[in-house]
């Protein structure tokens, strides 16, 4: 992650009060972020195990939760399944460099991001205002927050969607990713533009969070529409959903 001296050379860009809870069981990690954080405007409280994480997550109000998925009790993977049945607070998601499986997993769990450990802290920053800005910025749908494609309805000032009158469950960064692609609906939306727009990041060809967040809102909303395919991959391109009468 770094030195606690590398910490302190950070220069403040933006000053935030967003609330931040974070679980981890390393303690002196968590004073490091706490260092970190603390010194570009947020506020951090800190946890150790999954269950008493699991429980001040449900109870408090907060912006954002970085979550370890290695934690004594109950793992971070239990803990974001359980959290989702009752809340969308966005999550940022932390996991051992190389295991592949357990990022998919955060993802499919409900994960709005995930950071590898080690990470500079730099990333970890970008990451954490990335989500903020993505959960917290205004509708620019004032007139008629609601659009409907096919059998989809998302209302983008109450941040829900409906397919065939059914409430769906989705994180924030799926309901920023469908909502690009309902915009563009009949239209290739790179993977460019999903990772800039929804993870405020550049692409990496190693990168497969867009990925694996299509790979969920697929099995929420129904892999196929009318017989026809929902969302379609365009191999080295990007996405494209159905078009239909709207």
């Amino acid at each position: 992650m770094g030195t606690s001296k590398g910490l302190q050379s950070l220069a403040t860009v933006e000053i935030a009060t967003a609330p931040i809870l974070i679980i981890d069981d390393d303690v002196g990690f968590t004073e490091l972020l706490r260092e970190l954080l603390s010194a570009e405007g947020y506020s951090l409280e800190a946890v150790h195990n999954g269950e008493a994480g699991l429980a001040r997550a449900l109870a408090g109000h907060y912006s954002l939760i970085i979550l370890d998925v290695m934690l004594p009790g109950r793992n971070g993977l239990d803990v974001l399944r359980t959290m989702r049945k009752q809340s969308q607070t966005p999550v940022l998601m932390l996991t051992a460099r190389g295991h592949d499986t357990d990022r998919i997993q955060g993802l499919e769990s409900g994960a709005d991001d995930y950071l590898p450990k080690p990470f500079h802290p730099r990333e970890l920053l970008a990451r954490i205002r990335a989500v903020l800005r993505r959960t917290g910025a205004p509708s620019q749908d004032k007139s008629d927050p609601a659009m409907q494609v096919g059998d989809v309805i998302l209302d983008t000032k109450a941040r829900t969607v409906r397919v065939a009158g059914e409430l769906k469950e989705v994180t924030s960064a799926e309901f920023d990713l469908l909502r690009l692609l309902l915009v563009a609906a009949g239209q290739v939306v790179t993977r460019e533009e999903l990772f800039r727009a929804v993870l405020g990041r550049e692409f990496s060809v190693f990168d497969r969070s867009i990925d694996n967040h299509v790979s969920s809102l697929r099995k929420k909303l129904g892999n196929r529409m009318n017989g026809i395919e929902r969302i379609k991959s365009v191999r080295g391109t990007g996405y494209i959903y159905a078009a239909v009468d709207r």
